[in-house]
């Protein structure tokens, strides 16, 4: 038995070093999720106030803010972005020569 430990390089996106379907679909909405988590907290937002804000049950802005995200789809992030003041600007350009495929890359 060795005592070395195995280190892996990530690729930059925990969902595809795990294997999960969809990756960058994943992490992006983890990202816009994410933001919206921070600007709940920068607002001081209580879940009661998050939910009439955005519109949805004070159970549901507890899921959001754990990161349970399967029930939200990106649209409705981006609106929920819209309600906390936040303009989304959706650029779409060529793929760098160094990707094999686009990629959806979320900046704030």
């Amino acid at each position: 038995m060795s005592d070395k430990t195995l280190i892996t390089a990530s690729s930059g996106n925990v969902f595809a070093d795990l294997g999960i379907n969809n990756a960058e679909k994943t992490l992006a909405k983890a990202k816009i999720a994410n933001r919206i988590c921070e600007l709940i907290n920068e607002r001081q937002l209580t879940l009661s106030t998050a939910s009439e804000l955005l519109g949805i049950s004070e159970e549901k802005i507890s899921r959001l803010i754990s990161g349970l995200l399967q029930e939200f789809d990106s649209d409705q992030l981006f609106q929920f972005l819209n309600y906390l003041d936040q303009d989304i600007e959706i650029v779409i350009k060529p793929k760098s020569p160094k990707s094999k495929y686009g990629e959806i890359k979320i900046v704030y």
